[in-house]
């Protein structure tokens, strides 16, 4: 029986789970909105302005809404991964990441999605897909919610595609698994998804 004297103090690190403890889930809950409104109509992706009743309570929150992503995680047969360097404005950087892209075609499927993007950005298709790992990428501001794919079985597109603006000087550079985790954990490589699904691949391998 876990110790009831217990109950509200939170786990150390490394702690294991007392037997019967349910796993951990995140808790889906729709407080009532008492009112909605759009702040920012943007090009990619708006500004929310939210006023919720919250156990009673009235909260304003202004948020990001998303349309949501789809990135994939390229492995060749010696566990190297695939990944692009290009300009993001916003962090002013060229950054190293894997292949992404919005959700923003109406009801299209989260992985046909990713298959259009690993086309789009780098000409490559590949015969074997699984979904490797899905989060929230800034849940306290932003709804976007990110499904990233592990693709192997890599072949090229028949036909190269036109590329622009910040995608028109991609680099593309096949990188050790194990060195792209390196770069994570010592903080030279910076992209969250990219952080998240190397890591995600290490711990599975």
């Amino acid at each position: 029986m876990p110790d009831s004297s217990r109950v509200g103090e939170p786990m150390l690190v490394g702690e294991p789970p007392e037997v019967g403890e349910p796993l951990l889930v995140d808790e889906p809950l729709s407080p009532p909105i008492i009112s909605t409104a759009l702040d920012f109509a943007g090009r990619v992706w708006d500004v929310r302005r939210d006023v919720v009743d919250y156990n009673g309570h009235e909260i304003t929150r202004d948020y990001v809404d998303h349309p949501g992503a789809v990135a994939v995680l390229v492995l060749d047969d010696d566990d190297r991964a695939l990944l692009i360097q290009q300009y993001r404005h916003p962090i002013r950087s060229r950054d190293w990441e894997i292949p992404a892209g919005l959700l923003d075609i109406e009801n299209e499927d989260p992985l046909v999605a990713a298959q259009r993007e690993l086309a789009e950005e780098v000409d490559l298709v590949a015969s074997d897909w699984s979904e490797l790992v899905t989060f929230y990428s800034s849940p306290g501001g932003s709804n976007e919610l990110i499904r990233v794919f592990l693709a192997r079985g890599i072949s090229a597109t028949p036909q190269a595609f036109d590329r622009h603006e910040e995608e028109a000087d991609i680099l593309i550079r096949w990188v050790p698994l194990e060195d792209i985790r390196a770069g994570v954990l010592e903080g030279r490589l910076r992209n969250s998804i990219l952080a998240i699904a190397v890591l995600a691949a290490h711990a599975r391998s």
